[in-house]
């Protein structure tokens, strides 16, 4: 019994985990453990019974939380986007752009991929859409299916780090952080992400050559009479539209000379877009022939959803608007972009709100049952005890930071991204905390450590979801009349292996170049609170201003 009382923590620890191998649902394992050991902490007299009065104002505060109103928003304009036929539209035109060098479709679905995390945040959506789309393709025309199934399954898991990203949001809320902070910081190793597997793809194509092959003169769809690809209408489009932008904000900059480097960005792409946009509106009301082909399906395309990325994020990152109002925002514009398209119906708006509301209740009970949890981990030490035991690991920073990768990466063999984010990090948060750790540069490099989640052999969802409309059977391609072999599960799991290579360089990457997160810093005002001098009307000798730590004090913390 003695030796019971003094490792409760870690026994609760263990069930936890024990519950969620067998199969329990995360939210009740979650909620079943912290009564069950809250109430045996009571009867050992480890913890007060008034601790559990707390836990309807912390259940209250959770439901009243206007942060995590961004979730459902994000994930009604993911959803609206990828049931608007967005996707293989934006699957083919970057394909007809790409699919004449070697390993084109793959590069084509890694940058729609990135787009649709810009816009959807979901990854099961990013996968499916790719996997019924451009997998069929990529196999009617000879891609290596090891290579065509990870390049799927990679892009897809981009949602999970570009933001608007669910998980940004979640790790933001749970480490007590700016989402937008949260956003900046993620902003730049997810598109590097991206870029390394373009790098791999392009270097796969040129090592094997057969693993990648370029579309078939054919299969190309834009091209003109003259066997011309039209790409010099599409680089004069953008040179003409970035030189017209340039002009067009320079006024705005010399009068808002001290604007941030982010929103000198975001205004700039914004008003190119409109630009090109313009030009190609003008060209086809008037019929001038100015554009090619190729350069007009460029267009019309994607700058709506580029607009809409800007619309989301532009906003947040120059301050306009909170994440909550730009996941507002982004919804109403994903209907529009979906009336305009024609794609709009009642029963497209019911199912996404159906599966936005089933998605939003599975994010609330995690959390109402993590909240449970912490409570009575909290109540008898656990907290203390994690810290105790992550603090006196040797290296110092290094150490810890090495541990939770190693940690957070065998645990995504077996849990999700949110059940990660429920459980470990409030955890993990205070530690890193007080050991001097910039939490935002800490929740990035968990996020992308939690990428891998998706891709890992044999759990990994982002697998699940490409072999469930992966081809089981062989069968008969419906253009070129060929029999097509089935898609194996065994190759769909050895195509992950060297994309979870990659996400594991980019953890290191992060780990060893912060300013790859801490940039977001930039900007923000080098002045000491402590240094100011209030003036001696106001009495500021308590709490965060003084020596004391009262309550009001930590409570402004």
């Amino acid at each position: 019994m003695e030796f019971f009382i003094d490792n409760l923590a870690p026994i609760m620890f263990i069930n936890l985990i024990v519950f969620l191998l067998l199969g329990f649902p995360v939210a009740f394992s979650l909620a079943a453990n912290g009564i069950l050991y809250g109430l045996v902490a009571i009867e050992l007299g480890l913890m007060q019974p008034a601790l559990f009065q707390a836990l309807p104002q912390r259940v209250f505060g959770i439901v009243s939380n206007d942060t995590l109103l961004a979730v459902p928003f994000f994930t009604l304009m993911g959803l609206i986007l990828e049931r608007s036929g967005m996707a293989e539209d934006l699957l083919e035109t970057v394909g007809q752009l790409f699919g004449p060098i070697r390993g084109g479709l793959a590069i084509a679905v890694v940058v729609v991929g990135a787009m649709l995390a810009a816009t959807t945040g979901v990854v099961s959506a990013s996968v499916i859409s790719m996997g019924l789309i451009s997998l069929p393709i990529m196999l009617r025309y000879g891609y290596d299916r090891r290579l065509a199934t990870g390049v799927i399954a990679a892009s897809g898991t981009l949602s999970q780090i570009i933001p608007p990203s669910l998980v940004l949001i979640i790790l933001a809320d749970q480490l007590g952080r700016s989402i937008g902070d949260m956003y900046r910081g993620a902003m730049l190793p997810g598109l590097l992400l991206a870029g390394s597997y373009i790098a791999y793809v392009v270097l796969m194509s040129f090592i094997k050559p057969t693993y990648a092959p370029a579309l078939p003169p054919e299969a190309r769809l834009y091209d003109e009479d003259n066997g011309r690809r039209g790409l010099r209408s599409l680089f004069a489009l953008t040179l003409v539209a970035a030189i017209v932008a340039y002009f067009a904000t320079q006024h705005y900059f010399r009068a808002h000379t001290q604007v941030p480097v982010d929103e000198r960005v975001v205004i700039s792409l914004v008003a190119w877009g409109i630009t090109a946009l313009a030009i190609a509106l003008i060209n086809r009301i008037f019929r001038l022939k100015l554009l090619s082909p190729i350069a007009e399906r460029v267009v019309f395309v994607m700058i709506p959803p580029l607009a809409l990325i800007f619309l989301v994020l532009g906003t947040i990152f120059i301050g306009v608007a909170t994440p909550t109002e730009g996941g507002a925002m982004g919804a109403v514009g994903a209907l529009i972009m979906a009336v305009s398209r024609g794609r709009f119906s009642w029963s497209l708006l019911r199912q996404a709100m159906e599966t936005t509301t089933k998605l939003s209740c599975f994010v609330v009970f995690i959390l109402v049952g993590s909240t449970v949890f912490s409570l009575s981990f909290r109540g008898i030490n656990g907290d203390l005890w994690v810290e105790e035991l992550l603090i006196g690991l040797p290296g110092g920073e290094w150490g810890f930071l090495i541990v939770v990768s190693l940690l957070t990466f065998f645990l995504a063999f077996f849990l999700d991204f949110f059940e990660l984010a429920f459980i470990i990090v409030p955890l993990l948060g205070p530690v890193a905390d007080k050991m001097g750790i910039d939490l935002i540069w800490f929740g990035v490099l968990l996020a992308v450590n939690m990428q891998t989640s998706f891709m890992h052999p044999p759990f990994g969802f982002a697998l699940f979801y490409l072999r469930s409309v992966a081809p089981r059977e062989d069968y008969r391609d419906r253009i070129t009349n060929k029999l097509i072999p089935k898609v194996t599960t065994g190759q769909i799991y050895w195509g992950s292996v060297p994309f979870i290579m990659i996400q594991i360089l980019m953890v290191a990457a992060v780990m060893v170049f912060p300013g790859m997160v801490t940039h977001y810093k930039h900007g923000e005002s080098l002045v000491d609170p402590s240094t100011v001098d209030f003036g001696s009307g106001a009495n500021y000798g308590t709490g965060i201003y003084g020596d004391s730590d009262n309550d009001a004090g930590a409570a402004f913390q």
